[in-house]
């Protein structure tokens, strides 16, 4: 039933008809607007004013509801923040397992709720610190890991049953989630205890990051193992973060960030559905990775549009019976490609901004970004401050007082199912394709995100998009003080020693018959999660492994998009 009676409706109509006629148009001909149309960042006309009329077909059960309830459009949880705030999840890695240790236990002390563990690009692309390709890598973009040793180092002194820990690994997210479980059994902590996610999202790495390592085929089966041995033995692990993320720094729109980050999701959740596994037991714990960019309310709106779009994907598509299994939790990162180097400080208003809009679109967990990050991995000081951000948000705002405030907002409404019908458009259009491997075979999401991020570029050189201190307001005096945050040089050759003593110390018998397991168990349709504990266990490096399974898999190239 529409909230609005036809009545009401009409007057109100009327009302408008009356004040365009003579309050707005007398105004706009001595003073007119400043540009001709006002659009969102996805390029969505905004119009002057928002009113019942945009929602004549709106009916608040079935487009709102409440919170907790299908659709959840208001937020998963019946008391949000009411009941206790987001988790405060800095990112955080680099240089050594020692270094990054200190920077986990730093942010801990100073009021983190959850850990984040960046890793550095050789670890993501499964290669050791002492591989060639790893030469002048090794630190420097996260945390090196090659064997167990340097996960013990890591979580030095941090109970794993006392965090939630999130790791952002991808084509290795099996090899890593073996080293914590290995690692928690040497804390004496049993698997069901541990609580935290692997981003363990490939499919988006095809589309616009990069840490590939093997095809699509045994890439999705290396997912599925993850989910259908964690729905066993590891209740409280979230699977998947499904990410829109990487696309939406690479620059697609926000209407196109819910629309692939969705597809990819129904792309995992056919494929372990067709490996036999059972529905409600891995679907509940998906999770999902967003973006939050400048544009306010349209991320607002996009998070809550998200919400509603994956319950009815869940409920109506899957026909999923438990409603956990409808519910989008997700984290969120405050937009880091929005950062400038120009006039630094000005980020610490961008990500505040960006870090409100998560928190009023329901975020479960959020990160963000320090204001040097467009120069270096961040100071202790620009993290403290990303740090301070969010509580100041969650403790002095008033924000997370009532659930849902802006709920009712005429435009937000309005804006919230433009969002999700757009995004419905493109899944479509990709299910008509044969789904999202399909797609990225064909190169349409890459070249649909090369076509938004040209767009855009081309809007900030026209001085149509104003980008503060780099294309407006400029200062020509200014020069960034920024204290250089580097990581030593002599990192390499720490991790290298480390890494030689290991192989040295370690059983190489058992090592060699640990990885035979390994090839073996690839080459069937077991899975392949208890060979690689085995292995991790045993100090099998992450590049032996990944060797192992490069020799049975292949690996991956890219599509050419043109």
């Amino acid at each position: 039933m529409n909230l609005f009676r036809r009545e009401k409706l009409d007057e109100i109509r009327m009302r408008k008809n009356k004040w365009e006629n003579n309050t707005l148009n007398p105004l706009l001909g001595v003073h007119p607007e400043r540009t001709k149309e006002f659009v969102t960042a996805s390029s969505t006309r905004v119009d002057r004013l928002y009113t019942p009329l945009d929602l004549t077909d709106f009916d608040y059960v079935t487009d709102l509801g409440f919170p907790g309830e299908f659709p959840y459009t208001r937020g998963v949880q019946p008391t949000m923040y009411r009941g206790r705030l987001w988790t405060m999840r800095q990112y955080a890695g680099y240089g050594t397992a020692e270094e990054t240790n200190r920077r986990f236990r730093l942010l801990l002390e100073q009021g983190q709720t959850g850990l984040s563990v960046a890793f550095d690009l050789p670890t993501q692309i499964g290669y050791d610190s002492d591989h060639p390709l790893a030469l002048g890598e090794v630190g420097k973009v996260g945390v090196a890991i090659a064997t167990l040793k340097d996960m013990e180092v890591l979580f030095d002194e941090i109970p794993l049953d006392k965090v939630s820990t999130s790791m952002t690994i991808n084509a290795t997210a099996a090899i890593l989630l073996a080293m914590y479980i290995a690692l928690a059994e040497k804390q004496g902590i049993s698997q069901d205890k541990l609580a935290g996610t692997i981003q363990n999202d490939i499919l988006k790495e095809y589309m616009a990051r990069g840490t590939y390592i093997f095809p699509p085929s045994p890439s999705m089966r290396l997912i599925t193992d993850i989910f259908e041995y964690c729905s066993q033995y590891m209740p409280r692990w979230n699977t998947i973060s499904i990410s829109g993320y990487h696309m939406r720094e690479a620059g697609c729109t926000a209407i196109q960030e819910v629309a692939f980050t969705f597809a990819n999701a129904i792309a995992y959740v056919e494929a372990a559905l067709k490996k036999g596994i059972e529905l409600n037991t891995f679907a509940r714990r998906l999770s999902f990775f967003w973006c939050c960019h400048n544009d306010f309310f349209e991320e607002i709106a996009k998070f809550r549009a998200a919400r509603r779009l994956w319950a009815k994907i869940m409920k109506d598509r899957f026909h999923a019976k438990n409603p956990r299994s409808w519910q989008m939790r997700f984290h969120t990162q405050t937009a880091g490609c929005s950062l400038t180097a120009q006039q630094p400080e000005n980020n610490i208003v961008r990500t505040c901004i960006q870090a409100l809009a998560a928190v009023l679109g329901g975020t479960q967990s959020l990160h963000t970004n320090s204001f040097d990050e467009a120069w270096q991995l961040p100071s202790e000081k620009a993290v403290t401050i990303a740090l301070r951000t969010q509580q100041i948000l969650g403790h002095e705002s008033g924000v997370t007082e009532t659930i849902d405030p802006l709920a009712g907002s005429y435009y937000v409404e309005w804006l919230t199912d433009k969002i999700e019908e757009e995004a419905m458009k493109y899944i479509d259009r990709i299910d008509s394709m044969g789904g999202m491997i399909e797609a990225i075979k064909k190169g349409y999401p890459q070249r649909e995100i090369a076509d938004s991020a040209y767009e855009f570029q081309k809007e900030v050189e026209k001085k149509k998009q104003i980008i503060v201190g780099v294309n407006q307001f400029m200062d020509e005096r200014e020069k960034a003080k920024i204290p250089r945050f580097r990581v030593d040089p002599e990192v390499e050759k720490i991790q290298l020693s480390k890494l030689a003593k290991i192989k040295k110390e370690r059983n190489n018998l058992k090592v060699q018959d640990s990885l035979e397991q390994i090839k073996k168990t690839a080459k069937s349709d077991e899975n392949l999660m208890p060979v690689i504990i085995d292995a991790v266990k045993a100090y099998a490096t992450l590049g032996e492994i990944c060797n192992i399974l490069r020799d049975v898999f292949g690996e991956y190239r890219a599509t050419e998009v043109v």
